[in-house]
């Protein structure tokens, strides 16, 4: 064959080529995730395959968001959307839809061995509030069917059933004195003032379960499996690229209980009660909260019990979040001794992508690591 047929022919070919791989490309589901954590999660089981699109840029706030026009369209154009649930982004559940009706939805916090964990109540923690309260959604799944990995970290905490969760925790609110109830009116009233209107209540559900690396092993296993489904011609990529994020997770979490061996003793408030679930897997234990939530400002009264607190029982650290003023932490930290440092449970200043997810955790394992 003569030179100038051969490259007739490898150009032919080049160009079959690229059809076919334009037309595998083009098979891919269009996926849409809520917020950076989990988009980092579908990053790495559709790595090699596609990207994920995020629906929340880094610095939103999941809560009270309101969507432009181009997000609006990444939940139009999706055939496949995962977000954390309604407990962490109430507005979003209505926009779905109307916007993503044809989309196959996964709520992460439904899905089999997910740690569910309520929220705290009051400014001041009860001692080993996590340890009492956590429930699966399936307990047979906890490290999901295959039994991936040896070891068991949740160490027991992990049995009870979410249908038959003991909702103890909130026994005293509802039963306390209605005198206590107007004593305490003004300051009281003041905190769920502030929340007013946001959409998010911290009541019930605790949502930041992403920060917790067992759940994050089960959302990946389950987003390979929804993404097999959609996709049947590159299955097997998606398992085994969740099935290799499922080992690194073990290897993350082998290296923040290695860090953080001793840090049990740590004390420390945190911004708003959103590292429940890293505390509770990791054994260490936030003393209180400043504010209720991420979409409002703690009150007077609130901050000047933290204060006490922290004068009367002493207190390490008292962590602030980015999107927030420091100006207050500070207030509350000053004249004591503790320190003031800044964590976030979104990754805010990480950079987005499959790699976000672990440099997270590390950087709340440093945080904790050094309150101490």
């Amino acid at each position: 064959m003569r030179r100038s047929d051969l490259s007739v022919c490898s150009a032919m070919a080049m160009t079959v080529f690229g059809v076919l791989a334009g037309t595998a490309r083009a098979e891919v589901p269009v996926v849409a995730v809520d917020i950076p954590p989990v988009h980092a999660l579908a990053a790495r089981v559709m790595e090699g395959m596609g990207e994920p699109q995020l629906i929340l840029p880094p610095g939103s706030s999941p809560h009270s968001a309101s969507l432009r026009p181009s997000e609006a369209g990444m939940l139009e154009g999706a055939d496949v959307v995962f977000w954390v649930g309604p407990e962490l982004a109430p507005w979003l559940g209505d926009t779905l839809e109307t916007l993503a009706g044809d989309a196959e939805v996964v709520e992460l916090l439904e899905v089999e061995g997910t740690r569910v964990l309520e929220f705290r109540e009051g400014p001041v923690f009860a001692e080993h509030d996590h340890g009492d309260e956590d429930h699966d959604h399936d307990e047979a799944h906890a490290h999901d069917e295959d039994d991936h990995g040896d070891h068991d970290h949740d160490e027991g905490q992990d049995h009870a059933d979410h249908d038959d969760h003991d909702h103890e925790a909130h026994d005293d609110e509802a039963g306390h004195d209605h005198e206590d109830e107007h004593a305490e009116h003004d300051g009281h009233d003041e905190d769920h003032a502030h929340d007013d209107g946001h959409g998010h209540s911290h009541d019930g559900i605790d949502p930041h379960a992403w920060l917790d690396p067992v759940n994050a092993q089960a959302w990946v296993a389950a987003m390979a499996e929804t993404l097999a489904e959609a996709d049947p011609e590159n299955a097997e990529t998606y398992r085994a690229n969740a099935e290799a994020a499922r080992g690194e997770l073990d290897a993350l979490i082998g290296e923040i209980e290695a860090q953080l061996d001793g840090a049990e003793d740590a004390t420390f408030f945190v911004f708003h009660d959103a590292y429940h679930y890293f505390e509770a897997r990791f054994g260490v234990e936030a003393m209180g909260s400043l504010s209720l939530s991420d979409a409002s400002d703690p009150s007077p009264r609130r901050l000047a019990e933290i204060r006490d607190t922290i004068r009367a029982e002493g207190a390490h650290c008292v962590f602030a979040e980015p999107q927030f003023d420091d100006g207050i932490v500070s207030a509350v930290a000053d004249g004591s001794g503790a320190s003031v440092a800044v964590i976030d449970p979104l990754g805010v200043g990480l950079e987005t992508g499959a790699g976000l997810y672990p440099a997270l955790l590390r950087e709340l394992s440093a945080a904790f690591a050094d309150c101490r």
